[in-house]
């Protein structure tokens, strides 16, 4: 099970987990996104490349406009993840 959602601050909550038939679902609060935003991963418990690409779209689409994604809660499996694949050096993870 997968929920993403704006929280009453404007973050981005994310909870369960972020696969390939999720990104259809994340990409509508996503693409709505203007300015730097916190992404709040506390309760997401698995993220694959496909999650992954909707962030590094995000993240790129809101460069080019001087804003970012701020990850925070990032769990240690997750972070792990973001390490490996060198997204460590884009995101900017709290």
């Amino acid at each position: 099970m997968f929920d993403i959602r704006l929280n009453d601050r404007g973050d981005v909550v994310l909870s369960g987990r972020f696969d390939a038939a999720q990104v259809d679902k994340a990409k509508t609060v996503f693409d709505r996104l203007a300015a730097t935003a916190v992404v709040d991963f506390k309760d997401l418990n698995y993220i694959s490349s496909a999650g992954l690409g909707v962030l590094m779209a995000t993240q790129k689409r809101l460069t080019d406009s001087g804003h970012k994604l701020k990850l925070k809660n990032v769990s240690g499996h997750i972070r792990d993840v973001f390490n490996i694949a060198r997204f460590d050096l884009i995101f900017d993870i709290q």
